[in-house]
């Protein structure tokens, strides 16, 4: 499921991390994504890093930049994302087995999805699950 399928994602959730470099390991190892590219400046600091898992992707770098997005990223709190994932007890297995912060069990849905939730060590909420919205229009 890693990689893209030829075709780019619209939406990427963007997150800033004080330590970025223990969030894409984290991310990598914990919850599967795939490292695309990391761009780090001459002091180590993540200016931008890409990951994939699907057919979706998450940009990430290191907070206190500078720069607007940096800006305007000040004091946000955590955020939420969801990633559609084929095997979730599988992929929860491997998020215990690296120390994620389990808040949610895999869970079947009444809508039919199997989920599970994690916080990341900076506090941002990843839920994964079976539910993929079908986005054929």
């Amino acid at each position: 499921m890693a990689g893209m399928d030829g075709r780019r994602p619209s939406i990427c959730p963007t997150l800033l991390y004080t330590d970025a470099k223990a969030a894409l390991k984290q991310l990598t190892e914990a919850f599967g994504f795939t490292e695309l590219s990391v761009y780090e400046d001459e002091n180590g600091s993540v200016l931008h890093a890409e990951l994939v898992q699907g057919n979706g992707a998450v940009m990430l770098g290191s907070k206190g930049r500078g720069g607007a997005f940096d800006e305007a990223m000040k004091g946000a709190g955590p955020c939420g994302v969801y990633v559609a994932v084929d095997d979730v007890d599988a992929h929860h297995r491997r998020a215990v087995e690296h120390g994620a912060d389990i808040l949610m069990p895999p869970t079947d849905q009444e809508y039919g999805s199997r989920d599970y939730m994690a916080r990341d060590a900076e506090g941002n909420i990843w839920n994964f699950g079976t539910y993929a919205p079908d986005t054929a229009v």
